[in-house]
């Protein structure tokens, strides 16, 4: 994924890609049980199937899911044309109210000794600030093949669309942190953490993102650490052609956040 360059030419056609990939995709909150199942299996085909990280939760349905959606703000990006799941992503918030482990982030739980940043770990933040960008993944259909960046679950896989279609594939990661940080921010959250492989971060910084490394790294699903990025920093980072998508994304979501039911909407503004 090439960030994108000051000059007019590039500039203009910047701009068209980021109308194209926001006419060609929506952003969804997955409501309905019918929407979770469709990331649930899509999840399933990678991080069970491609990947042999998790086991399945439904071996059935070939579904993946873990204790920690119930806690969770769940987001999928559909294509238009064809309905298909081109990606998703899932905000981890934590509820202090509850037993373990869903008064933590998952980060917590099974990464607890790596975090060593000496001011930036969950334990030393207001708990209701922060929250987890996890789950992230991207269709195989929908992957873009990134040279040098390849991240296992998100890049690097042939395709069968056209190379009209394919050439905004890359902003797929882009937009789904961007949705990871739209919902939390619309949530009045301002801290984020991820536990990343460490291709992603260097994936994401090409759109701006600079994430602080805040632990170890350890063997959890591949070679994994936690890093952190707030508000101040996503925002004055991020890539001032990507800002149309960022509001187009808020805007698609805060309409949807605002209908959840009550029981739901406690999650997201907890």
């Amino acid at each position: 994924m090439k960030p994108f360059s000051s000059s007019t030419k590039d500039s203009a056609e910047s701009s068209m890609l980021l109308d194209q990939f926001m006419n060609e995709f929506t952003f969804k909150l997955a409501r309905s049980d019918q929407d979770k199942e469709r990331i649930y299996r899509l999840r399933h085909d990678i991080y069970c199937e491609e990947l042999g990280y998790e086991e399945p939760s439904d071996p059935l349905k070939k579904l993946e899911y873990d204790i920690y959606d119930e806690n969770s703000i769940h987001c999928l990006v559909e294509h238009r044309r064809t309905g298909l799941v081109a990606g998703c992503v899932r905000l981890v918030i934590p509820d202090p109210t509850t037993p373990p482990p869903l008064n933590q982030l998952p980060l917590q739980s099974y990464g607890y000794q790596s975090l060593t940043h000496p001011t930036l770990h969950p334990d030393k933040l207001p708990p209701e600030s922060y929250y987890e960008i996890s789950r992230l993944a991207v269709n195989r259909l929908f992957r873009a093949k990134i040279q040098d960046t390849d991240v296992p679950g998100v890049s690097g896989n042939p395709t069968i669309f056209t190379n009209e279609e394919r050439r905004i594939f890359p902003l797929l990661v882009s937009g789904l942190f961007l949705a990871g940080y739209a919902l939390g921010r619309l949530s009045g959250k301002i801290q984020v953490f991820a536990m990343m492989e460490p291709r992603l971060p260097r994936l994401l910084a090409m759109s701006g993102f600079h994430f602080t490394k805040v632990g170890e790294t350890i063997d959890f699903h591949g070679r994994r650490s936690a890093y952190y990025i707030d508000r101040k920093q996503a925002e004055n980072g991020m890539q001032k052609a990507l800002m149309p998508l960022y509001l187009h994304i808020q805007s698609e979501l805060a309409t949807q956040l605002e209908a959840l039911p009550v029981h739901e909407a406690r999650v997201s503004c907890s």
